[in-house]
């Protein structure tokens, strides 16, 4: 895809509660690549453009969840590189509701919705399924939920680059493990690489075997913070925290936790002292706009809007 460019910048976390660790902690601003196709999502994105081209394919179809990063960056890609798309989402009920921030940011960028009950949603890739969409929309290339697949990781391998040897740590947040693996392949042996999953559990570590046979890689889920979409008042202090001591906005789906996570776990001992840690920073930060509708009805602090 010809969007802006495609090294990131680097920005270094200077923080006084980790100083006595004597860690670097760098942030690789992946969100910085394009306003709208940002982070994981544009790598995600590269090739499987690129393959639809070549199919000669007019129409991109996906699925997601109403907040869904990938939903949004799909819209917007179709948008720029003229093509007609799909999104699945999960929920039926939300048919009735008034559309959120992201579901209204993917119609305005031409995207037709069809809305599908959580069980159906669960089977999604089932022939059957498949093709009953195939009857509504006819032919249509095939995007899967988080835009992973092996082109995806293709592009995620290109995240790090030589200059990136120099970090023993690498970290990333993990929604599908799409991102992980292609980090995961493009590792240096002597780098541990860290998913911070944003979901409960860590069945993501069967989806990275898919692609790759190296096992310098581990998953947590300690810092998901109860669930996929879920916050407290801790979370959202740190982020806002975070970013008046950096002036780098955060996302409390993914990044968010993720960087909680590395200052946990550097205060922990689980990373030693003494480490170079690079954290992925993957976009995402459309999700905001959406959350603090959520945070308004917690009644707390609103996470700031600099995008």
């Amino acid at each position: 895809m010809g969007i802006n460019k495609e090294k990131s910048v680097y920005q270094e976390w200077k923080n006084f509660e980790l100083k006595q660790y004597n860690c670097r902690i760098f942030l690789k601003r992946e969100d910085l690549l394009h306003p709208f196709i940002s982070g994981n999502k544009y790598r995600k994105l590269k090739y499987n453009l690129v393959e639809a081209v070549s199919q000669q394919k007019k129409t991109l179809l996906t699925f997601g969840g109403a907040y869904s990063n990938h939903i949004a960056a799909t819209a917007y890609a179709g948008k720029e590189y003229g093509f007609k798309t799909i999104g699945v989402i999960r929920g039926e009920e939300l048919k009735k509701k008034r559309l959120n921030p992201t579901l209204k940011f993917a119609q305005d960028c031409g995207m037709q919705f069809y809305f599908v009950d959580r069980e159906l949603y669960r089977n999604k890739y089932s022939e059957s399924f498949i093709a009953e969409l195939k009857q509504l929309y006819g032919d249509f290339y095939l995007l899967p939920e988080g835009g992973t697949n092996y082109l995806a990781v293709k592009g995620c391998e290109e995240i790090l680059t030589n200059e990136d040897k120099q970090f023993n740590y690498v970290c990333t947040a993990v929604g599908t493990g799409g991102t992980l693996s292609g980090l995961v392949k493009s590792s240096g042996a002597k780098q541990t690489i860290i998913g911070f999953s944003a979901l409960k559990g860590t069945f993501q570590t069967e989806e990275v075997k898919k692609y790759t046979s190296k096992s310098n890689f581990f998953i947590t889920d300690t810092y998901c913070f109860g669930g996929y979409a879920k916050i407290n008042a801790h979370l959202i202090h740190f982020i806002n925290k975070f970013k008046d001591e950096t002036q780098i906005p955060l996302d409390p789906i993914y990044t968010g936790k993720m960087m909680f996570g590395i200052s946990d776990m550097l205060k922990t001992g689980k990373i030693p002292e003494n480490s170079c840690i690079l954290a992925v920073h993957t976009g995402g930060l459309q999700g905001i706009t959406g959350m603090n509708q959520k945070i308004t009805k917690m009644n707390n602090p609103h996470i700031p809007l600099i995008m």
